[in-house]
C-alpha cells in the first residue's frame, strides 16, 4: 500500500557486492550473466514474514517527473507492496529546502526507515545527517550524500558513465576533432560525470573542448537553447558530450533544425531515448542506469536491516550503453529493463 504526498506545482563501480543473507550473491560479475540475474530477480521477489505487513515506509524524493522520477516510485512502491508494508511518498521538486523539511517531518513519524533521492546531495546533508542520528534507517538512492553514514545507498557509477561516453566520442572521431559539453553540477553525483568525461578527454591532445556549458534546473534557459547556442557558435563541431539525456534529446531537436552533421551522447535511458537512438538520429548513445533498481534495492534492505539482517554500504547498480545497435532487433521499446533480470532478456550486459 502506497501514500503519496505531491507536493508539486504543476512540473516536470565498487568491483564486488557482498554476499546476502537472502539466498543469493549479487555480484558485479554475477550480473552480467542471464543465470545471475534471473536469481537476483526471484530472490529479491521472494515473500516476506507476515509481520513486515506492519512496516511502515517513508520516501522523499527529489522529484518524480520525467522517465527517471516514474521508474524510481514504481520501484519504491513494488518492493514494498511486495515485501510488505505501507509507504509514504512525498516529492520536493527540485526544492531543497523543501526536501529537507519532508526529512525532518519523516523523522518524527518514526518509520521503519526512510528513503531518500536527492535533488541536490550536499545541500540536503545537514537534514540528512540529522535523519541519521535520530537512529531511523536511512536508504540512499541515486546519489552519495556527503559526510553522512547512511545504511545504506544505491547509485550508479557516475564517473564512469561520463568516462564511458567521452570514450565512445574519442573513438568515433578517430582522437581528433571539436566537442562541446553540457554538463549538470547541481548535484555532485551529477557533476562526476562531467569530472569522468573530461579524465578521458584530456588523454586526446587532439580533440578540443570547444564549449562548457553548465545547466541549472529550474532556470530560465532550456537545454534546446543550450544547444542552439553551442551550434551556432561552433561551425566546426563535431560532437556534444550531455550529462544526463534531456540535454541529448533537445539537442538533437536543435542539430536536427540546424541541419548538422554531430552527433550527440547522452545518460540515463528511457523510452524517449531510445526511440531517437533506435530512428538513427544524431542522438547516437545513452548510458542507461537502473533507477527501478537503485530504489528496489533501497526497499530490498530496508526490509533486510528491519530483519536483523546486514546491507552493504554501497549499492552499484547496473547501467548498460545502447546504441541503435542495441534497440534495432527489438519489436518493442524496452520500458522495464532496470527491472532485476529483464535487460539479460534484451541480450543487454552492464557496462558499469
Amino acid at each position: 500500500m502506497t501514500d503519496r504526498i505531491d507536493d508539486t506545482q504543476g512540473t516536470g563501480a565498487k568491483p564486488q557486492l557482498v554476499s546476502h543473507h537472502g539466498g543469493f550473491q549479487l555480484t558485479r560479475r554475477g550480473l552480467l550473466s542471464m543465470g545471475a540475474a534471473v536469481t537476483v530477480a526471484a530472490a529479491l521477489g521472494k515473500p516476506r514474514l507476515a509481520q513486515a505487513q506492519d512496516l511502515q515506509f517513508c520516501a522523499s524524493l527529489g522529484w518524480t517527473v520525467w522517465e527517471s522520477g516514474r521508474h524510481i516510485v514504481n520501484g519504491y512502491q513494488d518492493a514494498v507492496n511486495r515485501l510488505g508494508g505501507t509507504l509514504t511518498i512525498a516529492d520536493a521538486n527540485y526544492d531543497i529546502k523543501k526536501q529537507a523539511d519532508q526529512i525532518a517531518a519523516f523523522v518524527a513519524s518514526k518509520p521503519a526507515a526512510i528513503f531518500i533521492t536527492p535533488a541536490d546531495a550536499a545541500a540536503i546533508a545537514p537534514a540528512v545527517q540529522a535523519a541519521v542520528a535520530s537512529g531511523v534507517p536511512i536508504f540512499v538512492g541515486d546519489s552519495y550524500v556527503p559526510n553522512t553514514t547512511v545504511t545504506s545507498t544505491a547509485m550508479s557509477n557516475n564517473f564512469g558513465l561520463g568516462s564511458y561516453g567521452a570514450q565512445y566520442i574519442a573513438d568515433r572521431l578517430g582522437g581528433k576533432g571539436k566537442v562541446a559539453l553540457v554538463s549538470l553540477p547541481s548535484n555532485e553525483s551529477w557533476d562526476m560525470r562531467t569530472l569522468g568525461a573530461k579524465s578521458v578527454f584530456v588523454r586526446y591532445p587532439d580533440i578540443e573542448i570547444v564549449s562548457e556549458i553548465a545547466f541549472a534546473l529550474g532556470g530560465s534557459t532550456t537545454p534546446r537553447q543550450v544547444v542552439d547556442q553551442i551550434l551556432t557558435a561552433n561551425p566546426e563541431l563535431n560532437a556534444i558530450w550531455c550529462a544526463w539525456d534531456g540535454a541529448a534529446s533537445e539537442g538533437t531537436l536543435a542539430i536536427r533544425a540546424a541541419s548538422r552533421d554531430v552527433f550527440i551522447t547522452g545518460i540515463d535511458g528511457g523510452q524517449q531515448s531510445f526511440e531517437y537512438i533506435k530512428a538513427g538520429s544524431p542522438f547516437a548513445l545513452t548510458l542507461a542506469q537502473s533507477f527501478y533498481e537503485m530504489a528496489y534495492m533501497n526497499a530490498f534492505y530496508a526490509h533486510e536491516v528491519v530483519a536483523g539482517r546486514q546491507a552493504p554500504r554501497f549499492v552499484i547498480t547496473p547501467s548498460y550503453a545502447v546504441t541503435q545497435d542495441s534497440l534495432t532487433p527489438l519489436d518493442t521499446i524496452p520500458d522495464t529493463y532496470d527491472m532485476p533480470g529483464e535487460a539479460a532478456k534484451l541480450g543487454w550486459n552492464r557496462v558499469l
